[in-house]
């Protein structure tokens, strides 16, 4: 289709559907479309989640804001403006937003019974020692009522509680938003992980690399290489000095971090979708996937085990050949962060449910899910889709816990990172985000993790429950206090030890009430979580 167009440069507000529109490497998508020409690889990690870029050719959709990470190519515009996925998204947070019910608190359900109790009594007061006693007495006891029934201290139970969980959070780095976060936070049974960026570093790294002529097998990449295995990844690192793949990238990172030499390549020529090849030292190389392989002729039936075995773990596995046979293996794949085992553990031993939603195939996601020890997945699901899983996750019972039958029971937290995650966030009783993720996912949670530390989502529920322990303690002693001394202050020791409460004394018990809530709140300051 060469020479069929007339290329300028546009607005993007500019752009309508049906328009020819050319993508230059390490361009972003502008809207979305089908590609009519070329073929190249996208990262579209910030749309469907998944860390390994994707590769394209003629008749693939491309979705917009996603980037082009090599090859050139044109497509045709499909959707354009508020039609385009990337709008559909910001559209969902928006509604998923608006439509949160507001928490009423317990606190002003007490307040709106007491206070109007409290004003009758102090009446019925007034009445009764007018009708048996002095002007004085009645008058005396009415003001004493009054004093120590002051809600001062059942006003101050909660902000101050809050104010000091939220304080302890932030120098953990863990940021709420509003209380009303904070509150729902101690109530949570069903926990969703965002797989990349989450669970994972969201970044591929080299995790195998296997000799093959040797039969040596390097599990991790963090030891050793043997001699031949370090050949292995030199030769491919070096090839890779021309390519611009995000799994090229993570060889050459490999490589630059065992401080490899690379040696000068001759001839290279990247084969979009499929690899690359070159030659080092006078022989030739090949460097990618199985189509490769069979197109450069080499077979590879002999190797089909251990690649089965790192494929089942979730990994992609690149080809090393010569023009003979099968030189090496590597395997990439994004890794798992190492507290993010721990953190599933804790969440389960606390009686939460755990699943695991991603963009990702369901091989993927069964690897990552066996690493974590989480046992619900949901994989192959698309941006506009997770926050329907969330829904139904907070309105279906599945496989639930002892004690909690009710659906009504369940709060659902949803931890992510991404633009892709942004209405799930929102959609979620409490959204989670990672610090280090998208603004616009940060900006549709609850709270934000500043720092990197997963273990920080098991200290945001556990600063949750102490927060809203200490409440109720407030609370129960706040309502308690007035309980005991309202009647005192009425007189009902005057007919046994001829006790009148002074409205001096009254006032005093009211400061020390209010004095003491406070002094409880601070107790958080203390706690470690």
């Amino acid at each position: 289709m060469k020479g069929k167009y007339v290329e300028t440069d546009i607005p993007i507000d500019q752009v309508k559907v049906g328009d020819y529109i050319r993508v230059r490497p390490g361009e972003k998508v502008p809207v979305d479309g089908v590609i009519v020409e070329g073929v190249s690889s996208l990262d579209e990690s910030m749309v469907t989640g998944e860390s390994i870029p994707v590769d394209k050719t003629i008749k693939d959709t491309v979705i917009g804001a996603t980037l082009n990470k090599l090859g050139s190519f044109i497509f045709k515009a499909t959707k354009v403006g508020s039609d385009t996925m990337l709008a559909n998204i910001v559209r969902m947070v928006a509604e998923a937003q608006s439509s949160r019910a507001p928490i009423q608190r317990l606190a002003d359900v007490i307040s709106s019974y007491f206070v109007p109790v409290v004003l009758m009594l102090a009446v019925a007061t007034f009445i009764v020692w007018y009708d048996f006693g002095t002007f004085s007495q009645a008058f005396t006891n009415m003001i004493a009522v009054l004093i120590i029934a002051c809600p001062c201290a059942l006003g101050l139970a909660t902000p101050t509680a809050i104010m000091v969980g939220t304080g302890k959070g932030a120098e953990r780095g863990i940021l709420i938003k509003d209380a009303e976060t904070l509150e729902i936070a101690n109530k949570i049974s069903v926990a969703i992980f965002d797989k990349t960026g989450t669970l994972t570093e969201g970044k591929p790294k080299v995790t195998n690399v296997v000799e093959v002529r040797s039969g040596m097998f390097q599990p991790e990449a963090d030891r050793p290489l043997g001699e031949d295995a370090g050949k292995v990844l030199q030769i491919a690192a070096s090839l890779e000095q021309g390519s611009e793949h995000a799994l090229g990238e993570a060889i050459l990172e490999e490589a630059k971090g065992k401080e490899f030499a690379l040696s000068a390549v001759e001839g290279f020529k990247a084969h979009p979708g499929l690899g690359i090849e070159g030659k080092i030292d006078g022989e030739m190389y090949y460097l990618g996937n199985r189509v490769l392989m069979k197109f450069a002729g080499i077979n590879i039936e002999e190797e089909e085990n251990p690649v089965q075995k790192l494929e089942n773990e979730g990994k992609t596995v690149v080809y090393l050949s010569s023009e003979e046979d099968i030189s090496g293996l590597i395997a990439i794949a994004d890794t798992l962060k190492p507290t993010a085992r721990a953190l599933v553990d804790k969440l389960k031993r606390q009686g939460i449910e755990v699943w695991l939603i991603t963009g990702d195939n369901e091989r993927t996601a069964q690897a990552i899910a066996r690493q974590t020890g989480i046992e619900n997945i949901m994989a192959g699901v698309l941006p506009e889709e997770k926050a329907l899983k969330v829904k139904e996750l907070k309105s279906k019972i599945q496989n639930p816990p002892a004690g909690r039958a009710d659906p009504k029971s369940r709060v659902v937290a949803f931890i992510g990172d991404g633009i892709n995650d942004a209405p799930a966030l929102a959609s979620s009783d409490v959204g989670i985000a990672m610090g280090t993720g998208a603004d616009v996912a940060m900006e549709s949670a609850g709270i934000t993790l500043l720092n990197k530390d997963l273990m920080s989502v098991d200290a945001a529920i556990s600063l949750s429950k102490r927060t809203f322990s200490v409440i109720k303690q407030n609370l129960i002693w706040a309502f308690g206090y007035n309980i005991i001394l309202i009647p005192v202050a009425m007189g009902v020791l005057y007919p046994f030890f001829g006790l009148l409460l002074n409205p001096a004394l009254a006032a005093f018990a009211m400061a020390a009430s209010s004095i003491s809530v406070v002094s409880n709140s601070l107790r958080l300051k203390r706690i470690n979580v």
